[in-house]
């Protein structure tokens, strides 16, 4: 993204055109995936309850540097009837809702934010400040990434139904896709599959560019079926939105929860 000198408006335009995205490998596959078992297997197979998850999902003291919070249902919708949009690509939606991406039979959910380190610039006050190092400090006041974790689990081969909608929804949705909440809506321009981390039995990963007040801005996910449970992980930065610098889905978060899982 550009940088100009209303560093504070270009801030707030940011933040209000991705709150909306808020509420609203290269390869979706690991090459040594794991054998996801029989179909009769897969039938029996039981989800767990909310209590389960809940005891499950990444939390504090998992991951060093990071920050865990609920998520606010004020930022974040609670039930995906509010969600509207384009059907093939709702499960993308739901992912950066931090809803589970398909019928769950419970469910769960967390933010994690990135603790960061006081910078030089902090030690000032804004008047002593030229231009330049307010928006550099404006900017690296924000560069960090806050995720959005959701646990589900499903009875049957649901995961693994919900895991392809997913994936299919990746491929569908290319060309860009709009959803909508509480009555606004934003239009993602383009979806594009990245490298996914091949944790669990499959996983996914992609980055969504949206119009966020004119200028592209790129938000990331990423979906992890393990077993008849999915994680989903979604991720954005916007000191990062700002400047233009590449981030991702934090590869720490991923595996933790994907330990927490085995």
């Amino acid at each position: 993204m550009k940088r100009s000198s209303g560093a504070r408006l270009g801030a707030t335009a940011v933040v209000g055109a991705l709150s909306l995205a808020l509420i609203t490998g290269c390869g979706s596959e690991s090459d040594d995936k794991k054998d996801s078992g029989s179909g009769s297997q897969a039938e029996a197979a039981k989800a767990l309850t909310a209590a389960e998850l809940k005891d499950l999902i990444v939390a504090q003291g998992d991951v060093d540097g990071f920050k865990f919070s609920a998520v606010k249902k004020a930022d974040f919708p609670a039930d995906k009837k509010v969600i509207t949009g384009d059907e093939q690509c709702k499960p993308l939606a739901y992912v950066m809702s931090g809803l589970a991406p398909g019928d769950a039979a419970a469910e769960t959910n967390t933010m994690a934010t990135e603790e960061k380190s006081p910078t030089d610039t902090a030690s000032k006050s804004l008047d002593e400040l030229t231009e330049g190092e307010l928006e550099d400090a404006l900017g690296d006041s924000m560069n960090l990434n806050v995720t959005v974790v959701g646990l589900s689990s499903y009875d049957g081969d649901g995961a693994e139904k919900t895991f392809k909608t997913v994936s299919d929804a990746v491929a569908a949705c290319a060309g860009g896709f709009t959803v909508g909440s509480g009555g606004e809506d934003q239009k993602f321009t383009k979806v594009a599959e990245t490298k996914a981390s091949g944790t669990g039995d499959e996983s996914i990963a992609f980055a969504a560019t949206g119009d966020m007040d004119g200028q592209p801005g790129v938000v990331h996910g990423e979906v992890v079926r393990h077993g008849n449970n999915v994680a989903a992980y979604y991720t954005m930065n916007i000191g990062a939105l700002m400047t233009g610098k590449e981030y991702d889905v934090p590869a720490k978060l991923i595996d933790a929860q994907a330990g927490k899982l085995k």
